[in-house]
């Protein structure tokens, strides 16, 4: 390689000393810009033939490393081709695995797996804060437990607790508010009526229809629950 970088080199130089003196070679290209290309491939000559002598003297493990290095060069170009599928293939692992956590499918529904206890439960975020939920079609609105209210700093006065809310667990009473935000992955809902309920009347929040008619739809398969977005 190196003899061949010289053999070239030497063309080169007798292009430059048999020239004309004009102001091109051949008319093509001229002499600093032949002399400056020619220092340039040395140098590269020089450097790839030094890296070629180090890669020779270990070419069964260079060679392992050249190859390792290009199956990540093309895993790496697979997934970023493949992104969303691979996301919504782990969103949907990463659900099977907490239930209760809203996976996101390509078409932009959201599902939730059932719990062990056979209740959808839903971990939704509340104004930016997560609360869990539970998937309730008998909930009139959307309800939480004046505990959960208090963490969001919705503290309704005793006086407030006037509305009469169904829920699949009977009928109690509760504080009408409107929260800023609800969303349960990537759908959200803005100005969502809601109520807090009095104290000790509830164990869990309720996702219940003020959310739930929102949407375009929503219904349960085997151990899915899935809510399409508006």
């Amino acid at each position: 390689m190196i003899y061949l970088g010289l053999a070239a080199l030497a063309l080169v130089l007798a292009a430059l000393m048999l020239g004309d003196g004009g102001d091109s070679i051949g008319g093509v290209i001229e002499p600093d810009q032949l002399a400056s290309l020619a220092w340039t491939g040395t140098i590269l000559l020089l450097v790839v033939a030094g890296f070629w002598r180090q890669f020779r003297a270990r070419l069964g493990a260079n060679l392992r490393a050249l190859l390792a290095w290009a199956l990540i060069g093309l895993a790496l170009v697979i997934g970023y081709s493949y992104r969303d599928r691979i996301q919504g293939v782990s969103t949907q692992v990463l659900g099977d695995l907490r239930p209760g956590t809203a996976a996101s499918t390509a078409d932009g529904a959201v599902t939730i797996t059932r719990r062990a206890d056979g209740d959808f439960r839903v971990e939704a975020e509340v104004n930016g804060r997560v609360q869990p939920f539970l998937f309730d079609t008998g909930a009139s609105s959307v309800v939480l437990t004046a505990e959960n209210a208090a963490s969001l700093g919705l503290a309704p006065a005793a006086s407030e607790f006037t509305a009469r809310v169904s829920t699949a667990n009977g009928i109690t009473y509760a504080a009408p508010i409107q929260l800023d935000t609800l969303s349960v992955g990537t759908i959200t809902e803005r100005r969502v009526n809601a109520m807090v309920a009095k104290p000790g009347a509830l164990s869990a929040n309720l996702l219940g229809q003020s959310f739930l008619t929102r949407l375009s739809g929503y219904e349960v398969r085997g151990d899915r629950l899935i809510l399409r977005r508006p």
